[in-house]
C-alpha cells in the first residue's frame, strides 16, 4: 500500500515531521510511506490553477497515485498552518485528486491537548466538496507535551504513544482492506 504523508509544518525541527518520519520507520514493512514536501509549492493563484508549475504537478500526482494520505499538523492559533492550507487549496482544484481518496490525520503539538482544535478544523475542510475525502474514524491522534515524548535525535521514546499508534496503525490498515474490497 502506498501512502503519502502531508506535513502542516515546515520547520526543521518540527515534531509533526518527526511523527511522520517515526510512521515511515516503524511501520515500513506494513506500508509505503512517502512524506511530501510543502516548501517548493507556490502560493496558490486561480489564475495559474490550469497550468500549475513542476512542483505543484509532481505533488498532485503523487498525491493522486497514492492508496491513501496521512495528514500530520501542528496547530497554530487554533487552526491548521497556512503552508498546509496552501496545499489543500492546490489539490482542491482543477483535478481535485483528493476525491474519494482515503485520508487519516495526527499531529504533535507541546501543548497538553495536541493538536485538537486543528485537527477538527482539517476534518471539516476534507469533506468540503474540491475534496471529499473519506476519513478514517475514531482513531484520533493527539500527541500532547511533543517535546517531552520525542529524545534529541528526535526519536518517539514514549512507550504509550507508540504503543497506541500501533493500534491506530493497525485500525488503519483493517479499514483500507474494507475500503478496497
Amino acid at each position: 500500500m502506498k501512502v503519502v504523508a502531508i506535513v502542516g509544518s515546515i520547520r526543521k525541527d518540527s515534531y509533526n515531521r518527526k511523527l511522520a518520519e517515526h510512521v515511515k520507520n516503524r511501520y515500513q514493512d506494513r506500508f509505503d510511506l512517502e512524506i511530501l514536501d510543502l516548501k517548493p509549492l507556490p502560493f496558490y493563484n486561480q489564475d495559474l490553477e490550469n497550468e500549475p508549475n513542476e512542483a505543484v504537478q509532481a505533488f498532485k500526482d503523487k498525491v493522486k497515485a497514492a492508496d491513501a494520505v496521512l495528514w500530520v499538523t501542528p496547530e497554530y492559533n487554533g487552526t491548521i498552518p497556512g503552508v498546509l492550507a496552501n496545499a489543500i487549496d492546490w489539490l482542491s482544484r482543477v483535478d481535485r485528486v483528493m476525491v474519494g481518496k482515503p485520508s487519516w490525520i495526527m499531529g504533535a503539538s507541546m501543548g497538553q491537548l495536541g493538536t485538537v482544535k486543528a485537527q477538527l478544523h482539517l476534518r471539516d475542510i476534507l469533506l468540503a466538496m474540491g475534496l471529499s475525502s473519506h476519513l478514517l474514524p475514531g482513531n484520533e491522534v493527539y500527541v500532547g507535551a511533543a517535546h517531552e515524548k520525542f529524545d534529541a535525535e528526535g526519536k518517539l521514546i514514549h512507550e504509550p504513544t507508540i504503543q497506541f499508534l500501533d493500534t491506530v496503525v493497525d485500525n488503519f490498515i483493517k479499514w483500507m482492506n474494507r475500503y478496497h474490497q
